[in-house]
């Protein structure tokens, strides 16, 4: 994957293989966002299921 952004999506998630840390958006022209919980009310009840983890990142660490 190229060096794109996608500047409708703003993404801080420097561990995912999809965010462009250089410039703090996300690479991908569409996301997808559900939930885990059966009623979310609160933000951190919501996941990007677009996610995928960064090569050489893993749990807390990330080289790249």
């Amino acid at each position: 994957m190229d060096n794109k952004i996608n500047r409708s999506i703003h993404c801080s998630v420097r561990n995912c293989a999809y965010n462009n840390a250089e410039q703090g958006y996300c690479k991908l022209d569409t996301i997808s966002i559900g939930t885990h919980e059966a009623n979310p009310t609160e933000k951190k009840c919501t996941d990007c299921e677009s996610f995928m983890l960064r090569s050489g990142c893993s749990g807390s660490s990330c080289n790249g």
